[in-house]
This record gives C-alpha cells, sequence and structure tokens, in this order.
C-alpha cells in the first residue's frame, strides 16, 4: 500500500480538524429540518452556512449559536421551505452546505479546495457596480444605456435606500455573448452610465472577471451601500413611520461582551443581513440566539471585535446601530413584487423598465436572472412618491407586457411566514433583556453559574 508523505498526512489532519461538519435531520423535530454545523472557530464560517441557506431558498425559523469562547462553535438551525413545511430536498440542501463551509474553511487556512468544493466554471463576464441617487425611472434608463451600447444583461441585482440605489450587473457582447475585453467600449460604457446616475467618480465601474469569484452578491450590496454612505459620511435616512426595526447594543462587562438585539418584521434573508452586516464590520458572533413568532423575528448576539475586545465608545455603538438598521430595512422590499417569466431577447428589460416607467412606476429592487433563453425577472414597484401602486395601473402594466409573462405574486410572503402570532407593537416591541436568550443557552450549557 502506497504510503502518504507526512506532511500530506499532516495536512489531511488540519482539513479534517478544519472543516465544518453538517448534520441535516428530518427526524428530530416535527415542524421543521434541524441544521447542525460544528467546526472550529473560523471568521465568516458562520456567514458562510448562514448565506448557503439563503442561496438554497430555506426560510430559519429559529435557532441558536454557541462556543467556548474561541476554539469551537456550534450553530443550530431550524428551517422550512418556503410554504412553512420540512425541506423535502434535505439531501441536497446537506451537501450544498458542506461544499460552502469547506470551500471556507480551506481559503481561511490556505489550503487546496477538497475534491467536489470548486464551483462549476463560468465564463468571463463585465460586471458593472453602480451607486447613484435613486429616482423615477433611473432603472429603465440604465438598462436603456445598455441596449443602445450593445451590451446584454446576464444577470442583476438593484437594491434602493435612503434615497440612493446600488446595483450590480453582469453583462456581455450582445451581438456575440461574448465577454466584453474592449478597454475603449469599456470606458465608453462606464462613461453613459456615470451620466445617467450622476454619481460622479463612483457612479459607475467595471470588471472583467470571472462570474464565479464574484462572491455573494447580496454581500456586495450591502458593501456598496455602506461605503457609499461613509464615504458621504450620511446617517441612513430613517424608514416611514410604519417601519418596526428596532436595533439595540448594551454591555455584559463581567463577560467582555457587546450584546445586540434586533426586533423587526420577519422576511427572507433576514439572518443573513444582519450576521453579513456583522462580519463585514469585523466582529466575531460566540453566542446567539434567534426565533421567530408570526411574522415577528427577534434576535439576540453576543459578539467582540477581531482582537478580542467589545464595542468601547459611544461612536462605534452608533455605527453598528445604524448599518444594521440600513441593512435590515434595505433588503425590506417595499410594493408589488411583480414576476416576469419569458423568453429572453434583445432590449426586453429597457422595454419592461420602459413599461414600468411610462405608467409612472418606481422600481424599488429588482433581480435579473437569466436560465438559458428564459428571463426570470423579479420586481418591486411602487408609485413615484413611493406609495403603494394602484391596482388599475398594475393591470395595465401586465396586460401590455404580456399576462401569460408578468404576474403579480400576491402569495409568496405569507407562505414564507407563519400566520400565527403577531408583529407586536411599535419598533421598540420585542427587544429583549440583557442576555435573556443567550444566557439561558450558556447556562444549559454550563459555561456560567446562573442564568438569573
Amino acid at each position: 500500500m502506497e504510503r502518504c508523505h507526512p506532511s500530506e498526512v499532516y495536512e489531511l489532519f488540519v482539513r479534517h480538524m478544519n472543516t465544518p461538519r453538517v448534520v441535516v435531520d428530518n427526524g428530530v423535530c416535527e415542524t421543521a429540518t434541524l441544521v447542525q454545523v460544528h467546526s472550529a472557530r473560523k471568521h465568516g464560517v458562520l456567514l458562510e452556512a448562514v448565506a448557503a441557506l439563503s442561496d438554497h431558498g430555506v426560510c430559519v425559523r429559529k435557532g441558536y449559536i454557541s462556543s467556548d469562547d474561541g476554539r469551537w462553535f456550534m450553530d443550530v438551525f431550524h428551517v422550512t421551505d418556503a410554504a412553512g413545511c420540512k425541506v423535502a430536498d434535505a439531501d441536497k440542501l446537506l451537501v450544498r452546505l458542506e461544499s460552502s463551509l469547506a470551500a471556507a474553511a480551506a481559503a481561511a487556512d490556505a489550503l487546496p479546495r477538497p475534491a467536489g468544493c470548486d464551483p462549476p466554471a463560468k465564463e468571463a463576464l463585465c460586471l458593472l457596480e453602480l451607486i447613484g441617487v435613486d429616482r423615477p425611472g433611473l432603472l429603465s434608463e440604465v438598462f436603456a444605456v445598455l441596449h443602445d451600447l450593445r451590451c446584454s444583461t446576464v444577470d442583476a441585482k438593484a437594491w434602493t435606500h435612503g434615497g440612493r440605489v446600488a446595483a450590480l450587473v453582469f453583462v456581455r457582447d450582445e451581438d456575440t455573448g461574448a465577454p466584453i475585453h474592449d478597454t475603449a467600449r469599456i470606458r465608453r460604457i462606464e462613461s453613459r452610465l456615470r451620466h445617467v446616475l450622476r454619481g460622479g467618480a463612483r457612479g459607475a465601474r467595471t470588471v472583467l472577471l470571472d462570474a464565479a469569484a464574484v462572491g455573494n452578491l447580496d454581500r456586495r450590496l450591502h458593501q456598496l451601500l455602506s461605503e457609499d454612505r461613509e464615504a458621504d459620511r450620511r446617517a441612513p435616512a430613517e424608514g416611514p413611520a410604519t417601519t418596526a426595526t428596532a436595533v439595540a447594543v448594551q454591555e455584559w462587562g463581567e463577560r467582555g461582551y457587546s450584546v445586540v438585539t434586533v426586533s423587526c418584521r420577519d422576511r427572507p434573508k433576514l439572518l443573513f443581513d444582519v450576521v453579513c452586516t456583522l462580519t463585514d464590520l469585523d466582529y466575531v458572533v460566540y453566542h446567539g440566539t434567534f426565533d421567530t413568532d408570526g411574522d415577528h423575528a427577534q434576535q439576540e448576539f453576543y459578539i467582540r471585535r477581531l482582537d478580542g475586545r467589545a464595542i468601547s465608545s459611544e461612536g462605534e455603538r452608533q455605527r453598528v446601530i445604524q448599518r444594521l438598521q440600513a441593512a435590515i430595512e434595505g433588503r425590506a422590499s417595499e410594493g408589488v413584487r411583480l414576476e416576469l417569466r419569458i423568453s429572453d431577447r434583445r432590449g426586453l428589460l429597457a422595454y419592461v423598465t420602459r413599461v414600468f416607467r411610462e405608467n409612472s412606476l418606481s422600481v424599488t429592487h429588482a433581480e435579473i436572472t437569466t436560465r438559458g433563453d428564459m428571463a426570470v425577472n423579479v420586481f418591486h414597484v411602487t408609485d413615484v412618491a413611493g406609495r403603494p401602486a394602484d391596482p388599475k395601473t398594475i393591470d395595465e402594466v401586465i396586460h401590455g407586457v404580456g399576462t401569460e409573462s408578468l404576474r403579480v405574486d400576491e402569495e409568496r410572503w405569507p407562505r414564507l411566514c407563519s400566520t400565527e402570532g403577531d408583529a407586536g407593537g411599535g419598533a421598540g416591541a420585542g427587544l429583549f433583556s440583557l442576555g435573556s436568550l443567550v444566557k439561558k443557552n450558556l447556562y444549559n450549557l454550563g459555561l456560567i453559574r446562573s442564568c438569573s
């Protein structure tokens, strides 16, 4: 039998110790699928786990995070599908989680990726990063410019928040389907889009790269909006009076933690947005509890900075609160959700968004996807003042684009959240007392003597 070199044995040992172990079980809980992740403590692994769950389309109903303050951690998630049932394709979910977490662990340790963890090869695409002042009809102008410059949009995501818009758009040559390499053409695209966005040098930027190397698009959108806000030294705009988002940061000096509590309406990818923000701010989550009651979500996290310290100033505390509020509200898509499924063709996005603009509809959120020769797009629309769109206007738009292609998705949100319970009062409702849930969890694990 062929013997392994000692260095290879050591590398395999390190990989085994550091690669998270994942369990997906449909038999433990009657109402949800149980997902457990055990691993050595690695900054960013929690985010990878939450991102993999989000990308698989499951809803995290409740769960907790526990660690021994640095050496190991365990994440437990109770998840359902969009209809509130157990996850039917549990095996596929397990494979997705194992692949994502093994790749993250290998990257953190600068080790070669384990076999089977490399993403499928994709052709190089031109990525447009857009940031600017939001206004009615802006996306229509962007897609019209791209069509005029003979750029085909393959995938795109756009968010609006606080009067600003951030978008990631993948394009290729409309005539050949090939990546755009010509430097002069790229500069022309940037110049035209900056003029539309009125955002100066930061308005539009292009990057030629492999699509598989982009990373998580949602995370990049959070970063774009945060960088934009901090560059202008602007606090995030306050949401409408109906927004019930409460974020607090308290100190637990006895254990050297900062305790972040979040109370808001539940929605898809809420946990991802919170964990992503904390990770990008260079905080490590050591313990946490998250739960949903009807359409209301409560989250509590015990955090420290990467250097092991708690939040040390009022300015830092306010920055964390503002960043979390912006992340939560930035994806809280307002307006009617319209789904477009149609054979892809040249100028499709320019045409559809022009129809929205001509009917005085404003796009607050967009997700553009191309699957083979089909365009699968989602738009959230309001009127130009940000109010709910007139149903008659929506009907006219649907008939204008095609009733077989464009439809209102009225059932998606109610099926994502249980109808039991109440969202509960105003913005302060549901905030935890200091350590209320996590202390109980730590006490049960024997890590503290009292949970009082």
